[in-house]
């Protein structure tokens, strides 16, 4: 607990910027140096959400996009099959998969997501005094029955869980995915979370899972992975090293010019036809084909240049004559206009066009839940908020909501399930003092770094027309409480380090996430696990159990 002096001072500094920072105001901090590097930068929120807005959709026209495949003639059909190196407009078939990567230290557990003891978080809850460190101040603890507070949720208790997984009822994430998630979503929706401590303030923790995700399976009709950032990861934080594929390195995609630009059918359909532009490279494509072989060319580059005339012809087939963009307010059918539109769209105009990180969102979202991409990673950045109040953190955390909250409904529109993880370098702690304003909500105000308060969290997404909810996993005797929070916190609020393999380790971290998208595909995931990461056992059945949250909603 801070001492009477330190909180006097921050005291004077929240009445000398009662209106905070604004939402996307870069977070500058004594205790910090300036930042240098392009990380440094996204995590002190000098780098937002970019962006221009296009018109014009076609992933609206497909009735079942994750089916959509190119209809070539029935001879290349064959070439294509015979060409273990050319997947044309088949997506994997897996579940999609979107991570958010909260760049410098988000607070995700307490103040949003609950978690307790070895017990769960109602049967062996955290201290008041943790949940202090955690920004919580005492009168707002979960299981404190206060009727009159606005903000103590539907039961009175400060516990929220219409989502499943148990959230702060006051929690900026929740507020911004309840703002988005229609009433009959909701109730699909469940979660888990993973106390884990990882390094604050550094992109070198290796969080990022695509390209795990990418080995199990799950692929793009167009591209496998994408990113909002032009890196290895697609995202702030790197990847395991023993993971990367550079065949499947994440396409960069952060506005809606960059998922037209992938699908780009050039000059030569400005003068044909659509039909007539795939004949032409359909015919390209058999001519190659027959004159590699008299030449007899090597195999290897035989199959390339077939496949590019292949991919040609099936980009023609599939995009001529309509600009691809997640911009869908100029669809022909008013009923295709889901993601920008007034009258119950998930962005109204405004903000979309006012606001970088929706557009980078939707362009994501859009790539990934229609098949277009297998998984996506969406960075946000200036969650080092920890700022001296409590209003930036709250504005931003909120923010983030919306988005989280924007893809979970479009998974919803389009009928598809959903599988959502959250993950940030490392945490933030609170020393006690309150912030008073509107926007700081009488909670803790953010004082520094504290990786010990650290975790992450995952969503899962599943259409009553596949199943439902996701149970939690019933495979073994743990109990629920035990699925639903993998590891454990202490009293204090700092992670039990003991708790899970994934608690002090951000590899074993992200080898759990990708266990429990294959625990979501079938029963046998354990030893598919074992078939594709030979090098990375997560040990005993009994074990990988534990480390489980659902049960297969396949």
């Amino acid at each position: 607990m801070a001492n009477k002096r330190t909180v006097n001072r921050t005291a004077r500094r929240l009445k000398k910027n009662r209106h905070g920072l604004s939402l996307d105001a870069p977070l500058l901090h004594q205790d910090h140096s300036r930042p240098v590097t392009r990380r440094d930068f996204l995590r002190q929120g000098f780098i937002t959400g970019t962006g221009v807005t296009l018109g014009g959709s076609l992933f609206s026209l497909f009735a079942n996009p994750r089916a959509a495949h190119a209809e070539l003639s029935a001879d290349l059909q064959t070439m294509f099959t015979n060409n273990p190196n050319c997947a044309l407009g088949t997506a994997g078939g897996n579940i999609p998969f979107i991570c958010f990567d909260l760049a410098g230290g988000a607070s995700m557990v307490g103040s949003n997501v609950l978690a307790g003891g070895q017990g769960g978080y109602l049967n062996d809850p955290i201290s008041a005094a943790g949940y202090s460190k955690m920004g919580i101040p005492g009168d707002m603890v979960p299981g404190i029955v206060d009727a009159a507070s606005t903000m103590s949720g539907p039961n009175n208790d400060f516990i929220d869980t219409r989502l499943g997984l148990p959230f702060h009822s006051d929690s900026g994430f929740l507020r911004g995915i309840m703002e988005k998630v229609s009433i009959g979503t909701a109730p699909l929706i469940n979660g888990a979370v993973i106390p884990a401590r990882s390094d604050n303030d550094t992109g070198n923790n290796p969080h990022n899972p695509m390209y795990g995700i990418a080995r199990t399976g799950s692929n793009g009709s167009v591209v496998t992975l994408i990113g909002s950032r032009n890196s290895e990861s697609g995202g702030n934080s790197v990847a395991p090293a023993m993971s990367i594929d550079p065949s499947v390195r994440p396409t960069k995609v952060d506005r809606p010019s960059d998922v037209t630009g992938m699908v780009d059918t050039g000059d030569l359909t400005a003068v044909l036809t659509k039909d007539d532009a795939k004949a032409v490279m359909e015919s390209i494509a058999r001519l190659s084909d027959k004159k590699a072989a008299r030449i007899d060319a090597d195999s290897v580059v035989r199959e390339m240049v077939n496949c590019g005339y292949l991919s040609a012809a099936d980009i023609a087939d599939r995009f001529v004559g309509v600009e691809i963009s997640p911009d869908d307010r100029n669809a022909e059918d008013p009923a295709d206009r889901v993601i920008v539109n007034n009258n119950g769209g998930i962005f109204t105009e405004a903000e979309f066009d006012g606001e970088g990180e929706f557009r980078k969102t939707a362009a994501v979202m859009k790539m990934v839940i229609d098949g277009y991409a297998g998984a996506g990673t969406i960075t946000m950045g200036g969650f080092d908020y920890h700022t001296g109040d409590r209003q930036a953190g709250e504005r931003r955390d909120l923010r983030a909501g919306r988005c989280m909250g924007a893809c979970l409904e479009y998974a919803a529109r389009r009928g598809q399930p959903l599988m959502m993880y959250v993950f940030s370098d490392g945490s933030v702690a609170s020393n006690g003092s309150i912030d008073g304003s509107q926007d700081g909500r009488g909670k803790g105000v953010w004082t520094g770094d504290n990786s010990s308060t650290a975790g992450s969290f995952f969503l899962v997404y599943n259409p009553t027309t596949n199943g439902g909810q996701a149970t939690l996993f019933s495979g073994d005797n743990l109990g629920d409480e035990r699925h639903q929070q993998i590891g454990w916190f202490r009293s204090d609020g700092s992670v039990e380090t003991a708790s899970s393999v994934a608690a002090n380790n951000v590899n074993l971290l992200v080898d759990t996430v990708v266990l429990n998208y294959l625990a979501l595909h079938g029963t046998n995931y354990r030893d598919v696990y074992r078939s594709l990461f030979p090098d990375n056992d997560l040990g005993t059945d009994a074990h990988m159990m534990s480390l489980t949250a659902f049960n297969s909603i396949r």
